[in-house]
């Protein structure tokens, strides 16, 4: 996964692009098991769809897509600028159905 700053998710979702963006803390013990679920899906969905933020350094992001935990997944699926929202990372299976049925259509 690919670290991504504010300012290129925007441009993503400006332009249309399907996107996941894995959201973390990083002394989170539940992040770090998510994150290699996360690893493991990506190689199986098309390079540069799923990235990654600290949500440290994203507080205008938290506050306007209304990001209550982590880990999280935000999922632009092109055509709304409101992401769908995972907050359960219950498998790997799980994980990859969900980032597909929003960006992979």
């Amino acid at each position: 996964m690919k670290p991504i700053t504010t300012k290129m998710l925007m441009r993503g979702v400006w332009e249309g692009m399907p996107q996941a963006v894995f959201i973390y803390t990083p002394l989170c013990g539940t992040c770090a098991a998510a994150r290699r679920m996360l690893e493991i899906a990506e190689h199986l969905l098309p390079e540069g769809i799923l990235t990654e933020m600290n949500i440290h350094d994203i507080p205008e992001l938290v506050q306007q897509f209304q990001i209550s935990s982590v880990p999280a997944v935000m999922l632009f699926d092109g055509e709304h600028d409101v992401p769908r929202m995972v907050y359960r990372m219950n498998s790997v299976e799980h994980l990859l159905g969900e980032i597909r049925k929003a960006v992979l259509k």
